[in-house]
């Protein structure tokens, strides 16, 4: 390994070698950038599962995989099969059914749905049910794959096995930074030098009827159904909450040295990450945004970069008032006012809605296609400017630019914060 092949901090630069893509916009990287530069929605009103009665009726559902509906943890690990498939692929690397490293999978958590817990109890064969009637049909045997499918490990066990991945898969959630979080976790392999090789993934197929009601009790989801496709407003003044969405995406990570001996094409650096936790509420930020702007300073600072080496931010920006403010007073602790009003920042989730674990694997994607095709998705249904949050967030319209460096945000509930620092292969 020589010189060129170490960081700053004299750990081996870590390169991605292959991306993958899943979203209500479309299956596959190419699908999915050409409707994002566009400017397109993948939200739409919810068709799988009765939304009578309930205050948010849309989401950004991946409704082409399957008919009719299937357990979440079913359509998490098809949509990452799917992102899995057109990474390695893409990275060109092992054989089929034997990845040469180990799998870092951020995927939702996961809980018997309600058709199933039916059934469960109509197995009891009385009522009123309790809670000793259910343990004893569950004894029975007879919903032993149950048991099995919604155990957490469930889906990236079979992905392991699948795609013949190293060691024992890693199952992560860490809220709405898990997929940033699978990705620091390859990277942190691969510097240690436990490992070449990685691949981190994110996924999240579990729009179901209790996931909606929950985040409504929230007061987190938007209520704006009538016009599905403009729903989703990051940071403008109309903002009124996030759009529930699926999606998954992978990326193959590997040292520079071990990609260049083998020729492989670089698609990006993943140059830094950092995090840091916010204990002030389940849902809400610190209101003085020491957290969000730790994360960053550290990201930075693990890349070895200053805020004036940043081209372009990859925003959290998820369209709930709170996010949205939060995430600019952290920009600004960082930037400084003057500088931020100079960088574009703009918000892949008001096209694709938030896809929740998944959100930091596929925003990362996302940020590294921005590089290579020198092009700034934009932040649609940008028409009503909040003065209280001066920001440039490339409103409405794609922006070509030459983009060498991105920033990622991923701001999570439970104060799980995650900052990626991207970048094009170095000269």
């Amino acid at each position: 390994m020589t010189q060129a092949h170490l960081d700053k901090h004299g750990r081996p630069v870590v390169v991605v070698t292959g991306i993958g893509i899943v979203t209500s916009l479309g299956q596959g990287k190419d699908d999915n950038w050409r409707r994002l530069t566009a400017g397109e929605s993948g939200i739409h009103t919810i068709t799988r599962f009765p939304i009578e009665g309930m205050r948010t009726t849309i989401a950004g559902t991946v409704d082409y995989l399957f008919e009719g509906r299937v357990p979440a943890p079913d359509l998490s690990e098809k949509l990452a099969t799917l992102a899995v498939e057109e990474a390695i692929s893409e990275a060109g690397i092992g054989a089929k059914g034997d990845f040469p490293g180990p799998l870092f999978a951020a995927v939702p958590p996961v809980e018997l749905e309600w058709p199933e817990r039916r059934e469960l109890g109509e197995a009891v064969g009385k009522y009123p049910l309790s809670y000793r009637d259910l343990l004893g049909a569950a004894a029975s045997g007879k919903f032993r794959p149950w048991h099995e499918r919604f155990m957490f490990g469930s889906v990236a066990d079979r992905l392991a096995d699948r795609f013949g991945t190293r060691g024992q898969p890693i199952s992560l959630s860490t809220a709405c930074a898990s997929g940033a979080t699978a990705i620091q976790l390859g990277v942190e392999a691969i510097r240690r030098g436990e490992t070449e090789v990685a691949l981190s993934l994110g996924t999240d197929g579990s729009v179901h009827p209790e996931a909606l009601i929950r985040f409504s009790l929230l007061s987190a989801l938007t209520t704006a159904n009538d016009k599905p496709d403009e729903a989703a407003r990051p940071f403008a003044k109309n903002r009124d909450g996030f759009v529930m969405a699926e999606g998954a995406a992978a990326l193959v990570l590997e040292s520079y040295a071990h990609a260049v001996a083998r020729g492989a094409r670089i698609l990006g650096v993943l140059e830094g990450c950092g995090e840091m936790a916010d204990n002030f509420h389940r849902t809400r930020s610190s209101p003085d945004g020491r957290p969000i702007i730790g994360c960053m300073k550290n990201a930075l600072a693990d890349a070895g970069i200053t805020p004036d080496d940043v081209d372009y931010i990859n925003a959290h920006g998820t369209s709930t008032p709170e996010n949205d403010r939060m995430e600019y007073v952290g920009l600004k602790g960082v930037f400084g006012e003057e500088k931020l009003a100079g960088i574009p920042i703009s918000s892949n989730k008001s096209m694709i809605g938030h896809t929740l674990t998944a959100a930091g694997a596929i925003e990362a994607a996302v940020s590294l296609l921005t590089i290579a095709n020198g092009r700034i998705p934009p932040t649609i249904n940008y028409n009503v400017p909040d003065p209280a949050i001066p920001l440039d967030v490339v409103p409405n319209v794609a922006r070509d630019a030459q983009v060498r460096r991105v920033i990622s945000n991923s701001f999570g509930f439970g104060g799980q914060n995650v900052c990626l620092v991207l970048a094009a292969e170095p000269a």
